[in-house]
């Protein structure tokens, strides 16, 4: 099913990806690596009870250029907050990186008690940088497998690959996403910064990353498909 055609996600595109490839986004897999640093200290046992939804992505999960509690996972854990739900959202995103960065780090990020919802929002660098789409699929499909094997429910949520690289990139981009969720059967949010791309007065300089008021609406898109999981979670 053809998308209708949207603002271009990535304005400056050239511009922006010397940016990205220069700064917070260029590293390609350079996730921090779990057990570099000494672990938290073990958490109350009310809070290991607490069921989990882990967000997975890169620096539009991370916050770049906000402060961590207006990013849109701190958000959706105010949703759940003021919902009355006794869910805890942990922002596993880092700034930089890939699908296959992701796919890393995956068996850390899933490695805490009672993780039920995973946020999968991976792809925005793969496609930044040009990567292999059929990679980027590759890689979130074990991701999506690691997950599923734990019993996590998964939320899928998809980006647009900017215009630069020609419109059959564009497209296998858009379509990579699409096939996933048919094939592991899972939720697909079709493009997270819906209502976001393209806006300047919703993106900070860079035209890249969401501003406060971009994180929100991000939040809002995002709530929209992860309420009725958390909702049939607690059935």
């Amino acid at each position: 099913m053809a998308a209708p055609r949207r603002p271009s996600l990535f304005a400056g595109v050239l511009l922006a990806i010397v940016w990205c490839l220069t700064t917070a986004c260029a590293r390609d897999g350079d996730s921090t690596p779990p057990g570099s640093t000494p672990p938290p200290a073990a958490a109350p046992a009310a809070d290991r009870a607490r069921p989990k939804i882990v967000v997975l992505g890169d620096s539009l999960s991370a916050g770049l250029g906000i402060a961590p509690s207006q990013a849109y996972p701190a958000r959706l854990q105010k949703k759940l907050d003021e919902a009355g739900e006794q869910w805890e959202v942990v922002n596993a995103g880092i700034s930089g990186d890939t699908s296959a960065a992701g796919l890393q780090r995956v068996d850390w990020a899933l490695d805490a008690p009672n993780i039920r919802i995973l946020v999968l929002e991976l792809g925005a660098n793969d496609g930044l940088r040009g990567l292999p789409v059929g990679q980027m699929k590759k890689n979130l499909a074990a991701i999506i497998e690691r997950a599923q094997q734990k019993r996590i429910a998964v939320l899928l949520t998809g980006m647009e690959a900017p215009p630069n690289f020609g419109s059959e990139y564009v497209v296998s981009f858009r379509q990579a996403y699409r096939d996933l969720a048919k094939e592991y059967n899972v939720p697909l949010l079709p493009f997270l910064l819906d209502k976001v791309a393209g806006v300047p007065a919703l993106n900070q300089a860079d035209g890249i990353h969401p501003t406060v008021e971009g994180a929100a609406i991000v939040a809002d898109n995002v709530w929209t498909m992860l309420k009725p999981m958390v909702d049939a979670a607690a059935r």
